[in-house]
């Protein structure tokens, strides 16, 4: 039987006001892939605000910036997509947001939505996402905001695994970069504006 999680009666410092994660493969052969384009989100909100990530004790690339004095943490989990909830685990105990899932924020590829859509909700299915299935796992709850770029589904819909592996054509390579770049706008909106309101202006 799994062991499940049980997050701790205390929480020591102060919360993060947000915790964005960048869902992706490690490794430079999934680089420029359909499945890391929310790692590439989050890597461009990193760049913007002259942050590197760096190694960290939760399986994750991680970097924490100030934004008008509000702390935000930017995650890239080191772990394969599939044990994604790993480190997502380990950074909401650490950055003590356990009881505010509402601050946590993860960029990722969504099949169902067509090639350089992207679009914000909070909770709901998962769709199938190896990913956010992970996620859900180890916290035990699916009551957190996804921001999803859209990469189109494969010609032949047995084929999801490979085709999200795969590193897109030039067209779609082009509408996944502008994606990529909105996503990110997205993120840094939920700063500013509660979850519904980003949603209007970005869905």
């Amino acid at each position: 039987m799994p062991v499940r999680w049980r997050s701790p009666k205390k929480h020591t410092g102060t919360p993060a006001d947000l915790v964005v994660v960048g869902l992706g493969n490690p490794g430079d052969e999934f680089a420029g892939s359909r499945h890391n384009v929310g790692a590439e989100a989050l890597e461009v909100l990193a760049a913007r605000h002259g942050q590197s990530l760096g190694k960290s004790r939760e399986a994750a690339l991680v970097a924490e910036i100030r934004v008008d004095g509000r702390r935000v943490v930017l995650a890239l989990p080191q772990t394969f997509m599939n044990k994604s909830g790993e480190a997502v685990r380990a950074l909401v105990r650490r950055w003590s947001i356990v009881e505010h899932l509402d601050r946590l924020v993860v960029i990722h590829d969504e099949l169902d939505l067509p090639p350089g859509r992207i679009k914000v909700k909070h909770g709901g299915g998962l769709a199938g996402h190896n990913g956010l299935r992970s996620i859900k796992a180890h916290l035990h709850t699916a009551e957190f905001t996804r921001i999803r770029i859209g990469v189109g589904k494969p010609p032949d819909p047995k084929a999801g695994a490979d085709y999200v592996l795969k590193r897109p054509g030039r067209a779609d390579r082009e509408l996944l970069a502008d994606a990529v770049e909105r996503a990110a706008d997205a993120a840094s909106a939920l700063l500013e504006a509660p979850v519904d309101a980003v949603m209007n202006s970005f869905n």
